[in-house]
């Protein structure tokens, strides 16, 4: 069951203390991002532009479809409460990489056969696919990483320029707080194992996050690299050979389609561990710190309807996460012999018994 915790004084304070940071670097920049951030009001519209139309929706994903659906979902409800009902006014075509990012590619072209009207992008990797198939075609983006002005997938947050906008989470700036909630919740911790792909230029950023508050709480790290699916046995066998206290997960297409590996790993080695994201949790993962992937998603409908009724992409903001979420495994933690501190508890936003 999971409870939902309200927002109280002590909660407020985490966020506030987790956001500031290391000099508030995350502070300034949704300050400058909240200056073009747009106000997506989800009005209720009862049908598309044109009358009698069929819009053709593609949707690009690195991930597989199993680990992916309640994305799917959110972003299927998001298109319903603006009226969209599929086979009378929209369809769509779903692409999955199966968590095989070669793929994304021929996927992308796939999509660009089909002449869909517009392609929602799930992820750094399935934009850049997109962004390479086609200039035209509008593409909004259902999470893409960090920056997508580095990535240059748009020219700024405020005005994108291209074919371009959506949506993008904070994720490699959020890798320092998690070792921070890692320290709060196992004080006697001294070493944690990093999982990284080494493939991902995410993973570099990410890591350099993990350094800086690693130095701060005095915890000595250890790089456990995967690349590929078979190498996550070897990964958890040096990090309890490194005798790591705990585990923290650096955001990955690769681990998210293999995320209850993972936490199965993580629990077999009695590793406290820290993800991204809620799936992790809810696969039997202890806790996560990051932003709710699936109300991006839903969000990301309003910009696909935006741009159905005539809104030009190049005008549409980049809309950044403002609220993040602790989430707590009761249960996961139990199984490891693991006791959530109450100080750590009063912050949860949800909590899994």
């Amino acid at each position: 069951m999971m409870i939902a915790l309200k927002n109280n004084f002590v909660t407020r304070r985490f966020r506030e203390n987790k956001l500031k940071g290391s000099g508030g670097t995350i502070v300034k920049k949704l300050s400058l991002l909240m200056v073009g951030t747009l106000s997506l009001s989800a009005a209720h519209i009862t049908d598309a532009q044109q009358p009698g139309k069929v819009y053709r929706i593609g949707y690009l994903q690195a991930a597989s479809r199993e680990q992916q659906l309640h994305l799917v979902k959110a972003f299927n409800e998001g298109m319903q409460e603006l009226g969209y009902v599929e086979g009378r006014n929209i369809t769509f075509e779903y692409r999955f990489a199966e968590g095989k990012s070669g793929r994304l590619t021929d996927l992308a072209a796939e999509l660009i056969r089909l002449k869909v009207d517009l392609i929602v992008s799930g992820g750094t990797l399935a934009t850049r696919a997109a962004q390479k198939a086609t200039s035209t075609i509008p593409i909004v983006m259902g999470n893409s990483g960090d920056d997508p002005v580095a990535e240059g997938f748009v020219a700024s947050l405020a005005r994108p320029g291209g074919n371009i906008t959506g949506l993008t989470s904070i994720a490699t700036e959020l890798s320092g707080k998690r070792l921070e909630l890692i320290k709060e919740t196992v004080p006697k911790v001294s070493r944690v194992a990093v999982l990284l792909n080494p493939g991902n230029p995410r993973s570099g950023p990410s890591l350099k996050q993990i350094e800086a508050a690693s130095r701060v709480l005095g915890i000595t790290l250890q790089s456990v690299a995967v690349r590929s699916p078979n190498d996550f046995e070897s990964a958890f066998e040096a990090a309890a050979k490194g005798r790591a206290d705990a585990l923290i997960e650096i955001q990955d297409a690769l681990f998210n389609s293999h995320r209850k590996m993972i936490v199965d790993l993580a629990a077999k080695n009695r590793l406290p561990a820290i993800y991204d994201r809620i799936e992790f949790v809810q696969a039997g993962g202890v806790m996560s710190y990051g932003t709710n992937i699936s109300d991006l998603y839903r969000r990301a409908a309003i910009y696909v309807d935006k741009i159905l009724k005539g809104a030009k992409p190049a005008d549409l903001p980049v809309e950044q996460p403002v609220k993040f979420d602790l989430v707590i495994n009761l249960k996961a933690a139990e199984q490891i012999r693991l006791t959530i501190p109450r100080s750590v508890l009063y912050q949860a936003d949800k909590v899994i018994k």
